[in-house]
């Protein structure tokens, strides 16, 4: 029986690919959930597309160049050629067929990947509001009532509904694992819907530069085993005792680098309405009810920080 051993080609070979491969791991080739899988198979299915081009326009330029060199006296030398019917068809119907396919692709993934398109799932999404800050990130559990700083969690298999602003420069909130970016800006409001098909720590960050401390504006994603602990985080974030009320979040606004995990017991109720309708130039325009009349007291609470006071003479 013949032995087969790896040629010394394919030993050298080994190490570089698994370096390359490696690249992969966390990345948005590697998901872990059912928006980054289909935006994986649309990157390969495109990518393998395009390569039906171009890799044999690779190959015939090799074998053109080898085929017509001067030593090649056995070539047909043909100045007066002009036309092929074949080539010209060739040359102009496949890359119509796939610029067609990569058209129709395109069309539909579009739709069935909008972020602001829920997900279809027998469970309850869980609501989280995003804030992006200098030079960090603010999650509110609007539901739970709780809120905390570089740190999301929410149980696998259960789709998380994200509202997105900015109080801060335009960032770009992005689990590459979990799915693609969408933009942070002040005085809009963004969405995105995930879900993370298996438990796990996966990273997040702004994908936007945003100044000084843009480097360490990160966070961990954590998808729990069982809603229990879930239950169990928010417990502990209640458990902290520190209150997220228009003081405590104007604090937390200064500029700060690496800023550490910080969990909030309770929250202002809508504060996350209050950062959005402060750079809008009407501020909130709504009906006198007890929750319009909190929410413009909060909204001009916050317009203090971006509002110079008027000096009289």
């Amino acid at each position: 029986m013949r032995n087969h051993r790896p040629s010394r080609l394919m030993r050298g070979l080994a190490p570089v690919v698994i370096a390359l491969l490696s690249g992969c791991q966390g990345g948005i080739l590697d998901p872990k959930g059912q928006i980054a899988a289909e935006q994986k198979s649309l990157i390969l299915t495109a990518t393998a597309l395009m390569l039906l081009v171009v890799i044999p326009v690779i190959v015939m330029t090799l074998v053109f160049a080898w085929k017509y060199r001067a030593g090649n006296k056995e070539a047909a030398y043909e100045p007066k050629w002009s036309h092929s019917t074949k080539i010209e068809v060739v040359v102009w119907l496949i890359p119509c067929i796939i610029i067609a396919f990569l058209a129709t692709l395109t069309w539909k993934s579009t739709h069935k990947l909008d972020p602001y398109r829920p997900l279809e799932s027998d469970k309850k999404a869980i609501q989280v509001q995003v804030v992006a800050l200098n030079w960090k990130w603010l999650f509110i559990y609007p539901e739970q009532q709780i809120a905390s700083v570089n740190e999301l969690v929410f149980p696998a298999d259960t789709p998380v509904s994200f509202k997105i602003t900015s109080d801060a420069a335009m960032n770009s909130f992005f689990i590459p694992q979990l799915g693609g970016q969408i933009y942070a800006m002040a005085g809009m409001q963004t969405q995105l819907h995930l879900i993370a098909n298996e438990p796990g720590t996966y990273k997040g960050f702004s994908a936007n530069y945003s100044g000084a401390g843009f480097s360490g504006m990160k966070f961990n994603a954590v998808a729990t085993k069982t809603p229990a602990e879930f239950d169990a985080w928010v417990a502990k974030a209640k458990a902290s005792g520190q209150a997220l009320d228009a003081p405590a979040y104007l604090k937390l606004l200064k500029p700060s680098e690496n800023n550490a995990v910080e969990h909030y017991a309770s929250t202002t109720p809508y504060l996350f309405e209050a950062v959005l309708h402060k750079y809008m130039a009407g501020r909130p325009s709504l009906a006198e009810s007890d929750d319009a009349i909190k929410l413009t007291k909060l909204t001009k609470e916050l317009c203090a920080a971006i509002t110079p006071p008027v000096v009289k003479e």
